[in-house]
């Protein structure tokens, strides 16, 4: 490691350091889109109803709009219809009268309430009109299976604040407020830099001893998951000049990735080329199992000279594929969404109960493949059995990651415990 000086520390320890730097970042530019276009993209702009939304008061249910007290009292003669799309067009409806009406149709002027055509008796009267009543047992209040008019916002209401990152439900949000296009913030940049003279391209045949280059698919796979854009530099083998050149290059965009060459062999020289740069490091290792070597730092702007470039903040990952994949949900997205404009958030823990018993690690947080079973009623979690941090096969079964947390040996099955989703 040369003069670069050992910062180990817990993992929550990390996370709060990594959070904290997150915490002053500034957003990029910002840019035009089409709304179809904005996925996983963060809002720029705040998006706000152009009209009292629903416009109308809405049926959300196939029935009869009706006034609740005249169906409670009795008999009421059905006068028309009403479907989707369409407004009343019969003038004032008369009293003991009510209008057969279809889920999203408008509610005509003077009614009060839905019944669902499940909750009524039809009858045929004379002249081939019909008439309904209340089955037994059933009643009907004002307000029921109607949705009024501006109850979900009202015309000019904020209804999506800048720092919002798009999904499928904020685009069709957007949509309905007539947004063809958003302003959202520029993906930040991600340098992916692969190191380690093991590796070749996904198209070359591996030779005795070589392995093909998945962290770098990866880690642009997850980039792009979490909002940024991702390139891939060239390989850089374990030769000083090549690394040197690799920093050179990344320093150039908005954030580094290594993966490889950061923990303590002979020929991990990620932390010794960067520390020739006048970086700076935050931490060099996490006690967590997979993945102690992470590194975490910040290269300081230069404006001359070999390797000119801004302040850019690097994460060194370890090599081991399963490795590479924790530390990256574990600091690297985080980090990334609040670079990209999207705020300040933890990596995605939730809570499920351990369905067989596990292991535990004095001194280390372990961060394990593991599945879990998405049930409405007790989510269930379990490890996924691995060859350790180089399994790329048990981690494709995998969906979801244990969080085994440091003092606890033994995990019994029943215990509840934090999973990190992915």
């Amino acid at each position: 490691m040369g003069s670069t000086p050992l910062q180990v520390m817990d993992f929550d320890t990390a996370l709060k350091i990594v959070l904290e730097h997150a915490r002053g970042l500034k957003p990029l530019s910002t840019e035009r889109v089409g709304l179809s276009d904005s996925r996983a993209r963060v809002l720029a702009q705040e998006v706000r109803a152009d009209r009292d939304q629903p416009a109308f008061n809405r049926s959300t249910r196939d029935g009869f709009a009706v006034r609740a007290s005249e169906l409670s009292a009795g008999t009421l003669h059905v006068a028309g219809q009403v479907r989707a799309g369409q407004n009343w067009p019969g003038g004032e409806i008369a009293d003991r009268a009510c209008v057969e009406i279809m889920t999203g149709a408008p509610v005509p002027e003077g009614f009060d309430a839905v019944v669902m055509v499940e909750h009524v008796e039809l009858k045929q009267v004379e002249r081939g009109e019909t008439s309904i009543t209340l089955s037994a047992g059933r009643s009907l209040k004002p307000g029921e299976n109607v949705v009024p008019r501006g109850a979900e916002a009202r015309n000019g209401d904020l209804v999506l604040g800048a720092g919002t990152p798009m999904g499928a439900a904020e685009i069709a949000l957007a949509a309905s407020c007539g947004y063809v296009d958003v302003e959202v913030f520029v993906q930040p940049k991600v340098a992916i830099v692969a190191t380690g003279d093991e590796l070749v391209d996904v198209g070359v045949e591996p030779q005795e001893g070589q392995i093909r280059n998945s962290n770098g698919y990866a880690l642009k796979a997850m980039v792009e998951e979490a909002g940024g854009f991702g390139g891939r530099l060239e390989i850089a083998r374990d030769l000083r000049e090549e690394v040197r050149e690799r920093v050179a290059q990344g320093r150039m965009w908005n954030l580094i990735v290594f993966s490889g060459g950061v923990s303590m062999g002979e020929y991990d020289l990620v932390e010794e080329v960067l520390a020739e740069y006048g970086a700076e490091f935050f931490f060099t290792g996490v006690k967590m199992q997979p993945g102690k070597p992470v590194v975490f730092g910040r290269l300081p702007e230069r404006t001359s000279g070999s390797g000119a470039g801004p302040e850019c903040y690097f994460f060194g990952l370890p090599g081991n594929p399963i490795s590479t994949q924790v530390t990256f949900h574990c600091f690297v997205e985080p980090f990334l969404r609040a670079m990209g404009g999207g705020g300040l958030s933890g990596p995605r823990f939730v809570q499920a109960t351990l369905s067989e018993d596990a292991e535990g690690k004095a001194g280390l947080t372990r961060i394990l493949p593991a599945r879990l079973t998405y049930d409405r009623i007790r989510p269930e979690v379990r490890v996924v059995g691995w060859q350790g941090s180089g399994d790329l096969a048990a981690n494709a079964r995998a969906n979801c990651y244990a969080v085994l947390p440091d003092g606890v040996e033994r995990f019994i099955a029943g215990d509840v415990i934090t999973v990190l989703l992915r």
